[in-house]
């Protein structure tokens, strides 16, 4: 599937807004490992109806996704922290869904601010 590079105000104020959105990820990533990205999270779904048949519309996807694989990584971890035997796969675990979510906020944000689908 293509998507055509249509870019006008309503584009640029959608960008903006998944652009924002990256940013909020990203601070509550760093400052709570997430605990608070819900809150960019509803804003992903109330914005990226919005956003359909551009550009911007994988973006929001990309971080809905982003947001509940890296929860269900957290929690398999949690699981296994839960377990004494354990706890050394829940630390790698937890290393893991971290370096993977910090990868998905920086590609993302670099992928949008060239203008370009992920």
């Amino acid at each position: 599937m293509t998507q055509e590079l249509v870019f006008d105000a309503r584009t640029d104020s959608q960008k903006n807004w998944a652009w924002w959105l990256y940013v909020a990820h990203g601070i509550s990533f760093l400052f709570t490992l997430g605990a608070f990205s819900f809150i960019p999270l509803i804003l992903n779904y109330v914005k990226r109806p919005e956003t359909e048949g551009t550009f911007v519309h994988s973006h929001h996807s990309w971080q809905i996704r982003s947001f509940w694989w890296y929860v269900a990584w957290m929690a398999l971890g949690w699981v296994l922290f839960a377990t004494i035997i354990g706890i050394p796969l829940a630390w790698l675990i937890w290393c893991g869904a971290w370096l993977w979510k910090a990868y998905r906020l920086i590609r993302g944000w670099v992928t949008l601010n060239n203008n370009q689908p992920i």
